[in-house]
């Protein structure tokens, strides 16, 4: 079965700085798979590239059974790959409602757009609840949820979101993680980086660790949780 996503031999580069380096992965259809590994591993810069934003030096992304070597961005979310990026990147003087809309600027169809803002709603309801507000008054947690809501306005194959869970009080971050679940449940295929590891392997189906810029281990989520190199540099027992 050919994967939805497959990224061979991938290296991206910051000028002579070579921050992912050579690194082969895979994401089937309805899987949750995680990337995990410390600050500086290379995984946002691999979703950023994922995603058009960065250029590759060398190495082959195929997405549905197309090249996007030389994709922009923009076409790239087209194709049915949206990004949640770390750090949120919400609009915030714009609604919520404003910013939800945002993310269906390449449909065209206006009932399944106010559909999918209702779906937004019933997932995270603190959203409805204040979709005349500006994005910015929001908490983090509820920023999170919003950029999450605003990247499934796309109607994504593939969601690829980068450290959901970040800042987040312990409260918010397993709700975000619920919603996670919630959405693997109903089929969505997700890429996931989560500093969480504990969090993020419980969650995945395949779960690869990166360590500077080069793949270290990979298997099925429930292996790596109980994989001594993992519990000691990933989840903090000895």
């Amino acid at each position: 079965m050919t994967a939805l996503l497959e990224v061979e031999d991938l290296r991206v580069a910051y000028g002579k700085i070579e921050a992912v380096k050579g690194i082969s992965f895979s994401v089937e259809a309805g899987q949750v798979v995680a990337l995990i590994g410390t600050n500086g591993a290379g995984k946002t810069t691999t979703l950023r590239t994922l995603s058009g934003l960065i250029k590759p030096t060398s190495g082959k992304i195929t997405f549905d059974g197309q090249s996007l070597s030389s994709i922009p961005a923009h076409k790239v979310v087209s194709l049915g790959l949206a990004h949640s990026p770390e750090g949120r990147h919400i609009f915030p003087r714009l609604s919520i409602e404003e910013n939800l809309q945002l993310g269906a600027f390449l449909r065209k169809d206006k009932d399944g757009i106010e559909q999918d803002i209702q779906k937004a709603y019933d997932l995270f309801p603190i959203l409805g609840e204040r979709r005349k507000q500006a994005a910015g008054t929001l908490s983090g947690g509820e920023q999170q949820m919003l950029a999450m809501g605003r990247a499934l306005m796309s109607r994504p194959k593939l969601l690829m979101l980068d450290e959901p869970s970040m800042g987040l009080s312990p409260i918010m971050m397993q709700k975000i993680m619920e919603t996670i679940a919630t959405l693997k449940s109903e089929g969505m295929t997700i890429l996931l980086i989560e500093q969480n590891a504990q969090a993020a392997l419980s969650l995945a189906d395949y779960g690869y660790v990166l360590e500077v810029g080069t793949m270290k281990l990979s298997g099925t989520g429930r292996d790596l949780l109980v994989n001594d190199d993992v519990r000691k540099t990933y989840l903090g027992e000895e």
